[in-house]
């Protein structure tokens, strides 16, 4: 059990990047650089102690400067998209970057992924962590207000990774910050995930039209490929003949979860066939399943390994897309000089 740093290379611009592993008591190791705060390795075991590379990503900075996957990102200051790349808070309109289609995708320029933060390691009884801290200045990707943020992956004994977000603006602004970390239980570099099993504790989605931005409904997952209510494997219905999967070319939906809004409580269940489970837990209120269905610029993957589509698939716990257009869904506002905190959780097992 420690902490343990080393160099990952440098930026282009000459920047050091420093890879920081922490692990457990159990051998559990979870590595992360402070270029973009980004999860590099989870190293985990299957029931038979072997340890294997649980997420997609690559082996030095370059690739990760380039990362067209978000390949382990720290996403904000909006995670996810915002119809017309732009919002209303308090009677003033922002504009964002359009820099998916028509729409803003996961804050735009500089991407939270691709900037330096200041790095503090903690080791306490039976954890160990690691937090990246920055400001976000006012109207930094077109968002007002000076946000200074953190976020701290925290690992526990008990094979959980702890992702907690904390964030503080001087004026009034919309926060929804996420991991994007691609999850395959079989181990990196093993192909797709469509064996996977899959539970969501959700029982509505919010659908979208065909650019992905949700209209403001809530419909029901039951009787739909959408529905991950009992678990089933990722590809038994990834293909069928349903709009919602058509416009996102598979998985790629945000799931309004079961729990009631800000309390911390399961989300979701997912299973490799190599034993391997993965529980997340959040106190978000949505959660956006991916099945990868667009990874590209991935032929230089970690170990030698190339990564095509549905090599793996994200959770990316989450303030729905596109809630600060839509009123009637829970709110990603933060006031100014209020404190933010969320915490997801991924926990780890073997059966």
């Amino acid at each position: 059990m420690g902490i343990q740093k080393r160099s990952f290379g440098k930026t282009k611009a000459g920047e050091e990047v420093t890879l920081t592993t922490l692990e457990n008591s159990k051998g559990m190791k979870v590595s992360c650089i402070d270029y973009g705060a980004i999860i590099v390795n989870i190293m985990v075991p299957d029931k038979d102690g072997n340890m294997a590379d649980v997420v997609l990503g690559f082996d030095d900075v370059a690739e990760y400067e380039k990362n067209a996957p978000f390949f382990g990102a720290f996403i904000g200051r909006h995670a996810n998209r915002i119809g017309g790349a732009s919002f209303t808070l308090n009677g003033t309109t922002y504009e964002l970057e359009k820099n998916d289609g028509a729409n803003n995708l996961h804050g735009g320029t500089p991407g939270y992924h691709k900037v330096i933060y200041k790095t503090e390691t903690d080791e306490g009884a039976g954890y160990t962590a690691v937090s990246y801290s920055r400001v976000s200045e006012d109207m930094e990707q077109g968002y007002p207000g000076k946000l200074e943020l953190k976020v701290t992956y925290k690992l526990t004994d008990e094979n959980e990774l702890f992702m907690i977000y904390n964030a503080e603006s001087d004026k009034d602004t919309i926060v929804n910050l996420t991991n994007h970390s691609y999850f395959n239980l079989d181990g990196e570099g093993s192909g797709s995930i469509t064996d996977h099993t899959v539970y969501i504790d959700a029982d509505r989605f919010t659908p979208t039209s065909s650019d992905l931005i949700p209209t403001g409904e809530l419909l029901p997952v039951k009787g739909t490929p959408l529905d991950f209510t009992s678990p089933k494997r990722v590809g038994d219905e990834i293909d069928a003949d349903y709009e919602p999967l058509k416009f996102g070319q598979g998985y790629d939906h945000n799931y309004v979860l079961n729990k009631p809004v800000g309390e911390y409580g399961l989300a979701g269940r997912i299973s490799g066939k190599s034993g391997r489970t993965m529980e997340i837990y959040t106190d978000l209120p949505g959660m956006q399943f991916y099945s990868g269905n667009c990874i590209s610029n991935a032929e230089n993957g970690k170990n030698g390994h190339s990564y095509t589509v549905r090599d793996g698939m994200c959770f990316e716990t989450q303030y729905f897309p596109n809630s600060c257009n839509i009123d009637s869904f829970p709110s990603c506002v933060l006031k100014a000089g209020d404190k933010f905190i969320s915490k997801t959780m991924y926990k780890f097992l073997a059966e």
